[in-house]
């Protein structure tokens, strides 16, 4: 049994807004991003991102992918419509399929060294704790513990901790968290500012009422004695914004590494 945290999943989100996939390992990029996470993502033609934010119909959008992250199987849910693509030697048509079923015309782009993170301040990995997600999906009870999962789709889980302990892994305004996840160094940057998404069915996008007055209510009133509270303009924040050193380029996190914290260290970031 691990006596320190540790990294119980990894995930990543080869196309940004879809569906994610579970890693045993991944390799961190020059730019501090995890490798193939959120490498591609779709854009309307005023180049703005299309998403679960935008577009319902993209929660309604079942992915797969080859092991090599080649292909992209594609299904609308609930139909018998299911089209599969390379995605590079495919993308015309593959933009072409999804410009009929999104209703709009759409543009698949890559990023290889930074991907497309919601924070470019903070290109490295999201993390967060099973005892967190677990925390917040019974203030919920019709949501269950994989569905809040999907909705928060963080890239590295930890285990072997108490709800909200990945709060320790930012500091004040102008410092980062120094940590290591194995042999791997990390900087906590800020706790993450949280979009609509949550508050949506993960595959129908239908709305969970009430979801951010009590998401806000609760995270207040159980905010932990290590949290720095001046770091939250509000509460519908959660989970952990990295940045990765361009040193670790090329290094690998795996499942069952563990975590230590070493210590805060001065930041440009805020």
């Amino acid at each position: 049994m691990n006596a320190l945290p540790y990294i119980t999943s990894i995930h990543i989100y080869p196309v940004k807004s879809l569906d994610g996939i579970s890693l045993t390992q991944a390799t961190i990029l020059e730019s501090g991003a995890i490798e193939h996470d959120r490498e591609f993502a779709l854009f309307d033609e005023n180049g703005n991102f299309v998403n679960g934010k935008r577009n319902a119909k993209v929660h309604l959008l079942r992915s797969q992918f080859d092991d090599e992250l080649n292909y992209i199987s594609l299904q609308i849910q609930g139909t018998d419509q299911k089209a599969t693509f390379h995605l590079d030697k495919e993308r015309t048509k593959l933009e072409n399929w999804l410009s009929n079923y999104l209703g709009i015309p759409v543009k698949l782009k890559q990023n290889l060294i930074t991907g497309f993170p919601d924070d470019f301040n903070a290109k490295g990995p999201t993390v967060i704790s099973t005892a967190t997600i677990e925390e917040v999906a019974s203030w919920f009870p019709s949501l269950s513990v994989e569905e809040m999962r999907l909705r928060l789709r963080a890239n590295l889980e930890i285990a072997g901790v108490p709800p909200f302990w990945e709060d320790r892994l930012f500091a004040q305004a102008g410092q980062c968290v120094r940590f290591k996840v194995g042999e791997v160094l990390f900087e906590g940057i800020n706790s993450c500012q949280r979009c609509i998404v949550p508050t949506r069915d993960s595959k129908t996008g239908e709305a969970t009422a009430n979801f951010q007055k009590v998401f806000i209510n609760k995270r207040r009133e159980l905010l932990p004695s290590w949290t720095v509270t001046e770091r939250f303009n509000h509460f519908y924040r959660l989970s952990v914004n990295t940045n990765v050193p361009a040193s670790e380029a090329g290094k690998v996190v795996r499942v069952g590494d563990a975590i230590a914290i070493l210590g805060v260290s001065e930041s440009q970031l805020s």
